[in-house]
């Protein structure tokens, strides 16, 4: 069977699109910025050498690398509540889910970028009398940065695409209004391929900044 396509009809849903767009850039970063937050703190505490304070966070960071995210927004969502005995709106529970996420990814970035500097720029900093704060502030973190921005500019584009698994339980963002419409019309096919067309437009400049950057900082080296 033919099948007659038909975009002019999603013109008059353009606000719904338009407010989806805005709860997912909303919801990507706030939870980028909380996620960044969280990792830092993880990720230096995986420096210690400390037994008491390294297995928790591996476990933190192994838990949410290993299981898929939709699992741990639903299990937040209708678990966690019972086991609290209070109720989670699903915005909490969308937050909460994708800022300890994407901050278990940030987490083992920041290692991984910390522990890359070779052993002569802190035997170095060391020789140079500087305190720990001191030499991570002026001779490691510096260089580590320009390592960590390519990852965690990758990680970040995931997770704008992460976030429309927040649309499971309600969370109004682009997706969960294109379901909407979709409901209301029965034209899933130009609703769902317009969807996909905005998140396009949203990732692709973002995918390019982080391909030219990779590019700039290998000629560098």
């Amino acid at each position: 069977m033919h099948y007659q396509w038909d975009f002019l009809f999603l013109l008059r849903y353009a606000p719904l699109f338009w407010r989806g767009v805005l709860v997912t850039l909303a919801y990507t970063g706030g939870t980028i910025f909380l996620g960044l937050i969280l990792g830092l703190l993880v990720g230096l505490g995986r420096l210690s050498k400390s037994k008491l304070v390294n297995i928790p966070l591996i476990a933190f960071i192994e838990v949410f690398r290993c299981t898929p995210l939709l699992v741990q927004i639903v299990w937040c969502y209708y678990a966690l509540p019972v086991l609290l005995g209070i109720q989670i709106p699903a915005t909490a529970a969308a937050v909460l889910t994708l800022s300890c996420y994407t901050g278990a990814f940030y987490a083992e970035i920041f290692r991984g970028g910390i522990v890359s500097i070779e052993t002569g720029q802190w035997d170095a900093a060391r020789a140079l009398g500087l305190s720990r704060w001191t030499m991570m502030r002026r001779v490691i973190l510096p260089q580590a940065v320009r390592r960590m921005i390519p990852p965690f500019v990758n990680q970040s584009i995931t997770q704008l695409k992460n976030t429309s698994l927040v649309s499971t339980i309600a969370v109004p963002d682009l997706l969960y209004q294109g379901t909407l419409v979709t409901a209301d019309t029965y034209r899933p096919l130009e609703v769902y391929t317009v969807v996909a067309v905005i998140y396009f437009v949203l990732l692709f400049p973002s995918t390019m900044l982080a391909q030219w950057y990779e590019r700039r900082l290998a000629a560098k080296r």
